[in-house]
């Protein structure tokens, strides 16, 4: 997994919370720089993986381990 320049905690939180507030946080960061964020609805993997399609942001992975998802996103 690459290393985050920084973490979101979207956990505990519906869609739509976990996109809006990844796009916030990836607002302020730097091109190039690497975002990961954490998050329990099921339903962020495709809500992540139609942002970044859209965005100009870069999906790098995801994973999922006991109800949690993790995603890395790199700022475009």
């Amino acid at each position: 997994m690459a290393e985050a320049n920084q973490e979101l905690d979207a956990r505990g939180l519906n869609c739509p919370l976990p996109i809006l507030r990844t796009k916030k946080v990836l607002k302020d960061l730097s091109t190039g720089d690497i975002l990961k964020v954490r998050a329990t609805d099921p339903g962020s993997v495709k809500d992540f993986e139609a942002y970044a399609s859209q965005s100009g942001d870069e999906l790098l992975e995801h994973s999922e381990e006991g109800g949690e998802y993790t995603f890395l996103l790199k700022k475009g």
